[in-house]
C-alpha cells in the first residue's frame, strides 16, 4: 500500500502538485468555521454568521464550474492565480470591514466564494500528464480523496489554533495568504504551465452536454445530501450524551472511516468497469448508513460512524475516474468542478433537510435521511446503467493530447477523448 502511493509521490512534480493544491484549498475548506468564529468575535449574531457562510457556499458552488470552464479555455496559470488573489483580497476586505457594514460583508464574502480557484479539478486534469499510466492515475485519484479527508480534518484545527494564538481576523488573513501561496506553487510548476486542454466543440452547456456526467452528478447530489444530513443528526444525538465532545468524536470517526477506506481502495487495482464498481460502492455506502438509526451509546455510535464513512472516499475516487471517462473533449476541469459543486450543494440541501426532520422526529429520523439519500443515489445509478456505460475508447492518442506528451498509446487510456 505504502509502496503504491510512494511510487506516485516519487513521480516528478507529483508531491508539489498535491501539496500545493491542498494548501491552496485551505481557505475554501475552512471558510465556514472561520467566518462563524470571526462574526462571533465581532459580536455578531449566529444568524448573521450562518447567512454569510451560506452566501460563501452558494457563490463557491456557482464559481467553480464557471472558472473551470475558463481554465479549460485559457490554461491554469492565467485563471487559477488571479482567481486566488481576488478571492483572498475579498476575504481580507471582509476581515477588515467586520460587521459594521453588512452590505460590504455580504459582497466581500460572495466575491471570495465566487473567485475561489478550481484547484481540485485542475489537479485531476494534471494527473495524466504527470503519471502517464492509467493505473497510476486511478491510484492518484484515490490518494487525492484521502488527502481531502486529511485536509478537512486538519483545516478546522488550524483555524482554532490561529484564533487561540492571535485572533479570528488573523485566522482569515493567514489562511488566505496560505491559499495564495499554494495556488502559486501549483501554477508555477512545469506541468501546470504546459497543460493545455484538448480542442473543444463550442457548446453553451460545456461539460453538461454529457449524459453520463449528468447521471453521475444526479447520483452524487444525493450522496452529498446523505453526508450533510449526518452532521445535523449527530448534533441532535450528542445533546444529552456529552454534547460537543461526543459530536466531535462522531465527526472524527466519520472522517477516519473515509480515510481508512480511501487508503485501502487505492492500495490495489480493481477489475471491471468503474461504472459497475461505483454502483457497488454506493450500495455499500447506503447500507452502512442504516445502522446509525440504532443509536447505541457514544462509543458504539462512534464505531458505526466510522463504518458509515468507509465507502465514502472510495466512491468519490471511483467517481473521479468516471468523470474522466465521460467529460466531453476539452472540458475536463469544468467537469471535475461540476462534481465538486454538485456534492457541495447536496451537502447543503442535506443540512437544511435534516433540521426540520430532527425537530419533528428526533435524531432517529435524522439518521434515517442519509440511508434514504444513499438508496436514492443507488437507484439513480441502477436506473441509468446504459447511459452511464463507458463510452468506446481507442488506443490511439490524439495528436494534440496534453495528457501524454510522449504520444505513447495505452489501451483503455482516455487521453484521446478528454482534456
Amino acid at each position: 500500500m505504502a509502496a503504491g502511493y510512494g511510487e506516485i509521490l516519487k513521480a516528478k512534480h507529483a508531491a508539489r502538485l498535491l501539496t500545493g493544491t491542498l494548501v491552496g484549498r485551505l481557505p475554501n475548506a475552512t471558510a465556514a468555521i472561520a467566518i462563524v468564529l470571526f462574526i462571533r468575535a465581532e459580536g455578531g449574531s449566529y444568524s448573521l454568521a450562518g447567512a454569510l457562510a451560506a452566501v460563501y457556499g452558494v457563490a463557491n458552488a456557482v464559481g467553480q464550474p464557471l472558472l473551470g470552464r475558463l481554465v479549460d479555455l485559457h490554461g491554469q496559470p492565467r485563471i487559477q492565480l488571479p482567481a486566488a488573489l481576488l478571492s483572498a483580497l475579498a476575504m481580507a476586505a471582509f476581515a477588515f470591514s467586520g460587521t459594521g457594514a453588512p452590505a460590504l460583508s455580504y459582497a466581500a464574502v460572495a466575491a471570495s466564494g465566487l473567485f475561489t480557484p478550481p484547484l481540485e479539478g485542475g489537479l485531476r486534469a494534471l494527473w495524466p500528464s504527470v503519471l502517464h499510466r492509467e493505473d497510476q492515475v486511478h491510484k492518484a485519484y484515490a490518494m487525492d480523496a484521502v488527502a481531502q479527508e486529511v485536509m478537512f480534518t486538519v483545516g478546522p484545527l488550524l483555524v482554532t489554533l490561529c484564533v487561540s494564538l492571535w485572533s479570528a481576523q488573523a485566522a482569515l488573513l493567514v489562511l488566505n495568504v496560505l491559499g495564495v501561496l499554494g495556488a502559486l506553487s501549483v501554477v508555477l510548476s512545469p506541468p501546470s504551465r504546459a497543460w493545455r486542454s484538448a480542442p473543444r466543440e463550442a457548446h453553451w452547456l460545456g461539460a453538461l452536454r454529457s449524459p453520463g456526467l449528468l447521471v453521475l452528478l444526479a447520483a452524487f447530489l444525493f450522496v452529498g445530501v446523505a453526508l450533510g444530513s449526518i452532521t445535523v443528526a449527530a448534533v441532535s444525538y450528542a445533546d444529552g450524551r456529552g454534547g460537543d465532545a461526543v459530536y466531535g468524536a462522531l465527526m472524527a470517526a466519520l472522517g477516519l472511516g473515509a480515510l481508512v477506506g480511501g487508503i485501502g481502495y487505492g492500495a490495489r487495482e480493481w477489475p471491471g468497469s468503474p461504472e459497475r464498481r461505483l454502483r457497488v460502492l454506493v450500495g455499500l455506502l447506503a447500507v452502512c448508513y442504516l445502522p446509525l438509526t440504532l443509536m447505541p451509546g457514544p462509543v458504539a455510535m462512534a464505531a458505526l460512524s466510522g463504518l458509515a464513512g468507509v465507502f465514502l472516499a472510495p466512491a468519490i475516487a471511483c467517481a473521479f475516474v468516471i468523470v474522466d471517462r465521460h467529460a466531453p473533449r476539452g472540458t475536463v476541469t469544468e467537469a471535475f468542478s461540476w462534481l465538486v459543486t454538485t456534492f457541495t450543494v447536496g451537502a447543503s440541501v442535506g443540512t437544511g433537510l435534516a433540521g426540520p426532520v430532527v425537530e419533528r422526529g428526533g435524531a432517529l429520523w435524522g439518521f434515517a435521511v442519509p440511508g434514504a439519500a444513499g438508496a436514492v443515489s443507488l437507484l439513480v445509478l441502477l436506473a441509468t446503467g446504459r447511459v452511464l456505460a463507458a463510452p468506446a475508447r481507442t488506443a490511439v492518442v490524439a495528436a494534440s493530447s496534453e495528457n501524454d506528451p510522449n504520444r505513447a498509446a495505452e489501451p483503455r487510456f482516455s487521453s484521446g477523448d478528454r482534456a
